[in-house]
């Protein structure tokens, strides 16, 4: 492993929750683009709904919906953001029903990682298939506020405990004190499955690594920020969104 990368997976993982929120932010104006002809839709594949197509991206994200969509919206999302979990609460069902479903428009997540409870969840969320990483996604934000509370609940002695722990160990004793185990073995990941996957410092590395690559690459200042087509957004909210994606032809 790049010790580099450890060490940035490690400052993550070890970032007071309370400073990482800072980094949470939204913004109301629209994004620059040009209004375009009317997109038709694009039927999906035979038996199958485009929101029911999700597959992992080469950026380490999860996209959902057609490929090819002519629009393809990526989120740089943490999962202990609270403007992104507003984000998700007004988004998820309009998002994928009307605007991935229609094949016009992909949707793409990718884990900002910036804090304990962030880069462990994030890590759990990816231990199921790949059709389960929305469901799993939005589940966090929506009990966002309960898992934060057990987070800080658990006090700073015990958290830096769990740094403490050797690499292979560190994952499983998050998992443990920030109580996503539990939490997620609710929704159909088993515990011996998730300390599988908490057992792998890998995954934390890749994911540190990619928000520092990309977050560098897209100048990355907060959460969310979305890209459509690669070009980065002045806004970052459900209705700005919304509506320079109908003006480029997704309505």
């Amino acid at each position: 492993m790049n010790r580099s990368l450890s060490r940035i997976a490690l400052a993550a993982a070890a970032l007071p929750l309370a400073l990482a929120l800072t980094a949470c932010d939204s913004k109301e104006g629209a994004g620059g683009g040009a209004s375009g002809e009317k997109i038709a839709p694009i039927a999906a594949p035979a038996g199958k709904a485009w929101a029911e197509v999700v597959t992992k991206t080469p950026e380490g994200g999860y996209m959902m919906g057609n490929p090819n969509a002519p629009l393809k919206v990526v989120e740089f999302g943490s999962l202990t953001c609270g403007h992104c979990a507003e984000f998700a609460h007004q988004s998820a069902a309009e998002l994928r029903d009307k605007f991935v479903g229609s094949g016009r428009v992909s949707f793409e997540f990718r884990n900002f990682v910036r804090d304990p409870v962030d880069i462990t969840a994030a890590q759990l969320i990816r231990c199921g298939a790949p059709e389960s990483f929305f469901p799993l996604t939005e589940q966090v934000f929506a009990n966002q506020e309960a898992i934060i509370k057990g987070f800080q609940a658990a006090g700073e002695p015990a958290i830096q405990a769990a740094m403490k722990q050797p690499e292979a160990q560190r994952g499983v004793a998050l998992g443990q004190v920030t109580g996503l185990i539990d939490f997620f073995a609710a929704r159909g990941i088993a515990k011996d499955q998730a300390a599988q996957c908490l057992s792998n410092p890998t995954a934390a590395t890749d994911l540190a690594r990619n928000a520092q690559e990309q977050g560098q690459k897209f100048d990355v200042q907060g959460t969310p920020t979305f890209l459509i087509n690669g070009a980065k957004l002045d806004a970052n909210t459900w209705p700005a969104l919304k509506t320079e994606l109908e003006s480029r032809g997704a309505r």
